[in-house]
């Protein structure tokens, strides 16, 4: 399928883009299109003028998404430069655009006083990836927060929802229309006068000693089942350092999967199958991925 788009787009598209560019595993294959607005109503236009058949796929840190090898046939919009305002709108509300990176959010929020929202320094992704998936940290979960959303369908208009539209569990959320993406969302906190930096440094302490921070990972690959930690399910199972090809069960920490810079993408996803059917076998539990996983493979 090629896409045929309007002139006025051009200057900020680019076609088959490397998608391990966009990604924090650095594997995938190339995207069709790869569209980075300039702001809302540039993004609105863009969706205006694409053919309807034209699927769409959105990126911002790119932290929980294996692109496979094959690449994305379709148009995947750039959140990350784009949609990043972020602004306090009230004493204990602050509004931010779904490109904001949650660690940002952290920041700012130690700065007016406001929490708790010292989790989202643990989530290594942007507010619109947060919002899709529940995204969560060090106890805080994304949508304890939000009051509303504001959305946009796939014709390129804008909707206003309150937070109570939504079906929200750990790691879930579930939209009222299909169609809508996330451009950005207020959130609630409390005000915390003695909040300070040093809440966020030793909760990032923490997860460097933990975790295999600055390796090529998604951060955690699996959910944790009800009662049980995924981590422990798979040291549990012996599964630690199990590799396939360039991708190997973190020794660290049992959740993440590393690629040591020559993995493919479907290096990934055969060890992801594997964890996943050792520890059903082992332990009887089927563990479902937080990572999305989209693409064509080779």
């Amino acid at each position: 399928m090629t896409v045929v788009l309007a002139p006025q787009f051009q200057k900020r598209i680019r076609r088959e883009e490397p998608m391990d560019r966009h990604t924090s595993w650095h594997v995938g294959g190339p995207a069709e299109i790869f569209f980075t607005p300039e702001n809302r109503a540039d993004l609105a236009a863009f969706l205006r003028n694409l053919p309807a058949e034209v699927p769409v796929y959105w990126v911002g840190l790119g932290s929980n998404l294996l692109v496979r090898d094959g690449g994305v046939r379709g148009v995947v919009v750039c959140t990350q430069g784009a949609l990043e305002r972020l602004e306090r709108t009230s004493e204990t509300t602050v509004y931010g655009e779904s490109g904001v990176a949650c660690a940002r959010i952290a920041r700012q929020c130690i700065r007016w006083g406001l929490g708790p929202a010292e989790f989202l320094a643990g989530i290594p992704g942007t507010l619109g990836g947060a919002l899709a998936m529940n995204a969560g940290a060090f106890g805080g979960e994304t949508w304890r927060h939000v009051l509303e959303v504001e959305t946009i369908d796939r014709r390129g208009r804008e909707h206003r929802r309150a937070a109570g539209e939504y079906r929200v569990s750990y790691r879930h959320v579930e939209s009222p229309a299909e169609d809508e993406c996330f451009l950005g969302a207020t959130l609630r906190f409390e005000k915390r006068p003695a909040a300070h930096a040093d809440e966020v440094r030793e909760l990032l302490e923490r997860r460097r000693a933990t975790q295999p921070i600055g390796a090529w990972s998604c951060g955690s690959v699996f959910t944790n089942p009800p009662g049980d930690h995924a981590a422990r399910l798979i040291e549990a199972s012996g599964l630690k350092g199990l590799s396939v090809g360039g991708a190997s069960v973190s020794d660290k920490h049992a959740n993440f999967i590393i690629n040591h810079g020559t993995a493919s993408a479907n290096d990934i996803e055969t060890l992801i199958g594997k964890v996943q059917e050792v520890v059903a076998r082992e332990h009887g539990i089927a563990l479902s991925t937080e990572v999305r996983i989209v693409g064509e493979g080779r």
